[in-house]
């Protein structure tokens, strides 16, 4: 599962700051290990991609699940994020192989 994200230009220091934060408070809730990714060669600058690999979408969708406290806490970290991106997208792979 991928969340991709367009920066505004001299916004990917604090989304990637937003998506650490993120990650480490995701981690104590029993969020999925997260890679964050900047993209060195895309054909936009400035995108930030977050990646998760989960046994399933079930699994995934637990995530949704977490205890109110973590929830609440990972909405305030993400106030305002919508001053430093453009668009985003989401893509959701299954693995074959």
């Amino acid at each position: 599962m991928r969340e991709i994200m367009y920066c505004k230009p001299g916004k990917v220091r604090p989304m990637i700051d937003k998506f650490l934060a993120m990650k480490k408070l995701g981690e104590k809730g029993g969020m999925q290990n997260m890679r964050i990714m900047t993209d060195m060669a895309g054909e936009q600058y400035w995108t930030i991609i977050s990646e998760m690999e989960c046994e399933s979408i079930d699994d995934f969708m637990k995530m949704d699940g977490m205890d109110p406290e973590t929830m609440k806490q990972m909405e305030e970290l993400m106030k305002g994020y919508h001053d430093l991106v453009i668009r985003g997208r989401r893509e959701i792979f299954k693995i074959e192989g």
